[in-house]
């Protein structure tokens, strides 16, 4: 099969984020299958911008499309995300002729790229394949404060109605839409539910070589808080609102006289601003740390005690979510706390943790205290049963195939 895979922000391991795209279409590649991305030259989510024009990567062939840089989410972004779609309809007769598609899949969490990818569809007799990531314009109504009447949510209304109505298939990574997707015209009947998961190889890549060693001063502060008899819960993401990370030190700050140490690692948008809360309250059990590779994930996580992931409490999550970094920790093994409110809950699902309500900081000292006062023997059955979740259900491989077998 040919694979036409439309994502304006799709990475790489050499470029960052987004890795879904490279991780199904190595799969695809790996099981017979040809590839070819399509995606944008710059995006805000990648640690590294490609060059324009043409590369191959384990076997997929990228298309970078030359799109100005932006910052923030303005006139800059909706520019970049013009350039990128004029660009893929002007070139749609050559790709339908040269490239021959026999399904051409639209995944760019924005939905306007439905229109491009059902052009080129239709000029190859190619089966159109609408991926939803998150619900646009819904996301940004109930997160942002968007007004359904503005522009661009109209716009994004628009493409959404017509990609279930025009759509062969649709795959959604979110496990809870049925209700929102039929209210907007989709035949239930074309749905197919692929979430995030992990690269299996990876992991075990890291378990041969004992894992890749973690910098000098991440590695020395973590050994320095086991020394002392201190339970470390960490962090290993985006520094952004939807992180809610506020709650976490709020929740610090409940935690001061608990041999608990918390440490965050990663960068984003309101990393600075929490940088500040600890300094100027005082938080000297909070450490916050730069963003690592990813290769050195495991070891990071390996040495968390516990494992924490947060989400604001709004109404958008009734839908479901798909967290990679939650993947990576219970591939880690790691006990999970969950602060959350959703349609659905891998961690409870899974036994892999607790789950305490979001944005309620003292629940979520609670919970550090309920999970640290376990022995060490039952967290490490949390983080088993974690894994095993994972291995049985969210590897890549297994994600690609589901996904094939929808096309198909």
């Amino acid at each position: 099969m040919k694979i036409l895979l439309i994502n304006h922000y799709a990475g790489s391991p050499q470029h960052g984020m987004e890795y879904r795209p490279y991780y199904l279409a190595r799969e695809w590649v790996r099981a017979g299958h040809q590839v070819l991305i399509l995606a944008a030259s710059h995006s805000h989510v990648r640690s590294s911008q490609p060059q324009p024009g043409g590369q191959t990567i384990d076997g997929i062939a990228y298309c970078w499309y030359d799109t100005p840089a932006y910052e923030g989410n303005g006139l800059g972004r909706v520019r970049n995300i013009w350039a990128f779609c004029r660009q893929v309809w002007n070139d749609a007769e050559m790709l339908a002729r040269e490239f021959a598609p026999d399904a051409v899949i639209a995944s760019s969490t924005y939905p306007m790229d439905i229109w491009v990818a059902r052009r080129v569809a239709r000029m190859a007799r190619a089966k159109l394949v609408y991926e939803v990531h998150d619900l646009w314009p819904l996301s940004p109504i109930e997160l942002s404060g968007m007004s359904p009447r503005h522009p661009f949510a109209l716009l994004c209304q628009k493409a959404e109605n017509e990609a279930y109505r025009d759509a062969d298939v649709v795959v959604s990574m979110l496990p809870k839409v049925q209700d929102h997707m039929a209210a907007h015209g989709l035949d239930l009947r074309k749905l197919h539910i692929v979430p995030n998961g992990i690269a299996l190889d990876e992991w075990q890549a890291d378990e041969d070589r004992q894992g890749v060693p973690l910098n000098a001063e991440l590695a020395a502060h973590l050994e320095a808080q086991k020394a002392a008899g201190r339970l470390v819960l960490g962090y290993a993401g985006s520094h952004g609102l939807p992180n809610a990370l506020d709650t976490l030190l709020d929740a610090a700050r409940l935690l001061k006289h608990d041999a608990i140490s918390i440490v965050l690692v990663g960068g984003g948008h309101e990393k600075a601003r929490l940088e500040a809360r600890v300094r100027a309250e005082g938080l000297s059990h909070v450490a916050m740390f730069a963003p690592i590779p990813k290769r050195q994930i495991p070891a990071l996580l390996a040495a968390f005690d516990i494992a924490y992931i947060g989400w604001q409490r709004t109404p958008i999550y009734r839908f479901g979510i798909a967290p990679n970094k939650l993947m990576d920790y219970m591939m880690a093994e790691r006990p999970v706390l969950h602060s959350v409110e959703a349609g659905n809950d891998p961690v409870a699902e899974a036994g892999a943790g607790l789950t305490v309500p979001p944005e309620d900081a003292s629940a979520v000292a609670e919970g550090v205290r309920r999970l640290a006062a376990l022995p060490a023997a039952e967290r490490a059955a949390m983080g088993a049963r974690g894994r095993a979740f994972v291995l049985a259900q969210h590897t890549y491989p297994v994600l690609a195939a589901r996904f094939i077998q929808a096309l198909q």
